[in-house]
This record gives C-alpha cells, sequence and structure tokens, in this order.
C-alpha cells in the first residue's frame, strides 16, 4: 500500500515538474532577452567603430584592394554601377575658367581637366578623404597631391608650386592641400584636376561645373556601359568655352562668391626678388597683415619658395 502511494507521489511530483518546465524556460528567455539586446548594441557598435578605423586606414576599402604610396593611379575593374555621394563638397578652386577639357588631345587622351589658376593660389580638397600620395613628377603632374575619398573617389591635383599636405594625412573638404602652380609637363600656371574611380579616370565634368561652381547634383550613379557617353554630354555643358577668353575675377572669384568675401585661407609662394612690400601690393594686403598672419618681423629676410599666409 505504501508502495502505491510512494509511486503516486512520485509520478504527481514528476508531472508537476515537466508542467513547470516550459514556464521556467520562458522566464529565462524573458530575463535573457536583454541581455541579448544589450549585446546586440554592443556588437554594432564595435562593428561601427570598427568600420571608422577601418575607413580612416583605408578610404573605400571595399573598392580598393590595398593602400600604398607608389602609384599615383593604377586601372582595376570597374563595378557595373556604383553611386557616387557629391554632398559635402568644396570646389577645388574657386576658378571659372577651364583651359582643356577631358578626352583626346595631341594625339593623347587627357584624363583630367585643366582649370585656370595663378602661382600661389590655394588648392583645396573636393572631398574629406585622406592623403595617398604626395609626390613630385617632372614628366608629368609635376608637384602633385592625390587622394582617396570616402565616397569611393580618389581626386589627383597637378602642376602645384607647393604642396601643404603630407602622405597619409586625414584631409576634409575644403582643407588646404597645395598651391597653384607651373611645374612638370606644364605649358603656364593651372590646375590639372582628375577623378578617378578604381584608378580609372573620368570626365570631372560628369560631377563638377566649375563655371557654376557647384556639382551636378547630389550623387552622381556611375554606369560602366554609359559614362563615356555621359562624359561627352558633360563637356558640352560643362566644359571649355570656345573662345577661350576670361578675366581676372573669372580665376580667383569675385562678389559675394569671392574668396576675400568668404574669410578664405589664401597663401603665396615667395619668389625671387620678392619683398614684403611687393607681395603685400600684389596681393592686396597691408604688410603688417601678412607679418600679422605670419607671425614674423616686418624686417626679414624672404627666402624664395616660402610660403606665406596673406588671408
Amino acid at each position: 500500500m505504501n508502495f502505491k502511494k510512494t509511486i503516486r507521489t512520485f509520478a504527481l511530483t514528476a508531472m508537476l515538474a515537466f508542467a513547470a518546465m516550459p514556464v521556467a524556460a520562458q522566464d529565462l528567455l524573458a530575463r535573457q532577452a536583454p541581455v541579448d539586446r544589450r549585446m546586440k548594441m554592443v556588437d554594432t557598435l564595435m562593428l561601427k567603430n570598427l568600420t571608422a578605423r577601418e575607413e580612416l586606414e583605408n578610404p573605400a576599402a571595399e573598392l580598393y584592394e590595398d593602400w600604398n604610396n607608389k602609384f599615383a593611379h593604377r586601372a582595376t575593374a570597374l563595378p557595373e554601377t556604383f553611386r557616387i555621394n557629391l554632398k559635402n563638397f568644396c570646389m577645388p578652386t574657386p576658378s571659372r575658367v577651364i583651359t582643356s577639357n577631358f578626352g583626346p588631345r595631341w594625339r593623347r587622351q587627357h584624363e583630367g581637366l585643366d582649370i585656370k589658376v595663378y602661382i600661389g593660389d590655394t588648392i583645396r580638397s573636393a572631398f574629406s578623404g585622406k592623403v595617398r600620395m604626395v609626390k613630385y613628377d617632372a614628366r608629368g603632374y609635376g608637384k602633385y597631391v592625390v587622394i582617396r575619398h570616402n565616397n569611393g573617389l580618389e581626386t589627383i591635383y597637378g602642376h602645384l608650386s607647393a604642396q601643404l599636405v603630407k602622405e597619409n594625412d586625414e584631409v576634409r573638404a575644403g582643407e588646404p592641400i597645395g598651391l597653384g602652380g607651373n611645374t612638370g609637363r606644364s605649358t603656364g600656371s593651372h590646375l590639372h584636376f582628375e577623378t578617378r574611380l578604381c584608378g580609372v579616370a573620368i570626365n570631372p565634368a560628369l560631377m563638377f561645373d566649375f563655371r557654376e561652381q557647384d556639382v551636378v547634383a547630389d550623387y552622381y550613379m556611375f554606369n560602366r556601359d554609359t559614362y563615356r557617353a555621359e562624359s561627352a554630354e558633360a563637356t558640352r555643358l560643362r566644359g571649355k568655352v570656345d573662345n577661350g577668353s576670361y578675366s581676372r575675377e573669372d580665376v580667383i572669384g569675385s562678389g559675394a562668391n569671392s574668396p576675400e568675401a568668404n574669410d578664405e585661407v589664401l597663401y603665396h609662394k615667395v619668389a625671387s626678388g620678392e619683398t614684403l612690400n611687393s607681395i603685400a601690393k600684389k596681393r592686396g594686403v597691408t604688410v603688417d597683415t601678412i607679418c600679422k598672419l605670419n607671425h614674423i618681423r616686418k624686417n626679414m629676410r624672404l627666402r624664395p619658395g616660402q610660403i606665406l599666409r596673406y588671408s
């Protein structure tokens, strides 16, 4: 009798235990859910931080296999389509004058736009990114800077008289990166400006309108099959003006859009024989202004190649 009673008691206890298990499991899951959410947030934050670090080390890493300071450009496979973000841009120069278009020129391919600038004019980074190269090429670009941007583009700034950044510097859109010049294979002072995707030159006029000092849209949708035809149309709409005439104001800017009106930081590269008085007269400022901006004395002896800020 006692044995049967014990069996019944054991069976009842087991049934109650099995019945309680789903409830306990649910309680465990309920307690675990906030922990899982917190861990997911931590994982997401860690992933964002990791992505941000990788972006700083190698912008647009999904397009480029490596980061090196050996080649100005090296063509790799182009994506079939790629959306290039043009927001948060800065025109590399306030000059509105294009002196040479992208495309065939003198039996070779001209892979950028030539923009008229004067020696010493400030050249700025078009987008935020990281400086990949600062080099000198006597037979080509002269003194040049290559920047890889977070939007996938690389921009090249050629024929500079001075480079104001170093390789691996991080730069923001609008930061001065060089001064206009006439170095390398150049017949007059100008900026040679290239835009490249995966090392392949694409027409800057597809994205930049120098005459209007603006980008053409917030985004440019690159298409491997159509961009060449689009390039020809972009040159027709935004390329060199046939008569080639321009004024100094077209180059240095005027009115509300001028560098001076926007308190733009401008630099001058000292040429042989120049003095503070001659530079001040040329740049339309006072000697006191130049001395104050550069923390120098009026009787300081200038040396050729020295960079002076004048605005």
